[in-house]
């Protein structure tokens, strides 16, 4: 009883096998007729022939109608009025009074050189004191060259350098002459810059060594 029972199993177990590979073929050969269909048939999407296009005819040209002949309007003249004529004035110019050099240059007019302070001060005597004038000619007459050179390169302030060097040798050794003129000679080149003014310095520098050489020949 039993083993007719599983043979019966069995045998429906191969025919559902069976219908199912049955159904599997069908649908099978179902598809591929529908692909072999698709591909004989014509493309469905046809390309849409573009219309011509239209030549647009020109359009007539508008007729020109004949110009009125207007009327041409001529300027009149102006009538202007004569500019009134200008009278020039002559506006006088105080003349002011002219400024020579003179006025401007120093007097440089000084005493006779005075070595008694080198004497009281360092307790010398006169011969001593004409060797040390001696040295200090010799140092003026050695600086000149040098400061008419600077004078030419109107180099100011080498030229306050130069005087303030034997400015103090000259005030050390006594007062008047060639002392006091370098005094004024060096605090001018501290400010001043006129050139006419300095070269007058230097030409009164120049005469009172030569009245020191004679003072102390």
């Amino acid at each position: 009883m039993l083993g007719t029972i599983l043979l019966s199993i069995f045998a429906l177990a191969i025919v559902w096998v069976i219908y199912v590979e049955y159904k599997n073929t069908q649908k099978y050969k179902k598809e591929r007729d529908e692909k072999r269909q698709l591909r004989k048939a014509p493309p469905s999407e046809l390309k849409a022939e573009k219309p011509p296009k239209e030549e647009k005819k020109p359009e007539p040209e508008p007729k020109s109608e004949p110009l009125e002949e207007k009327a041409v309007l001529t300027p009149k003249a102006v009538e202007t009025e004569p500019e009134p004529e200008i009278i020039h004035e002559e506006v006088k110019v105080e003349e002011k009074p002219e400024v020579t050099a003179e006025k401007e240059l120093p007097p440089c007019n000084y005493p006779p050189f005075d070595h008694s302070r080198m004497i009281e001060s360092l307790g010398l005597t006169e011969e001593d004191a004409k060797e040390f004038m001696a040295e200090l000619i010799s140092q003026i007459e050695t600086q000149l060259p040098l400061i008419k050179e600077e004078m030419r390169k109107a180099d100011f302030h080498q030229l306050e350098k130069l005087t303030h060097s034997i400015k103090g040798s000259a005030t050390n050794l006594g007062t008047g002459g060639v002392s006091d003129l370098l005094v004024d000679f060096n605090t001018y080149l501290k400010k001043g810059s006129n050139k006419e003014i300095a070269e007058y310095y230097i030409a009164a520098l120049e005469t009172y060594t030569e009245k020191l050489k004679a003072q102390y020949a």
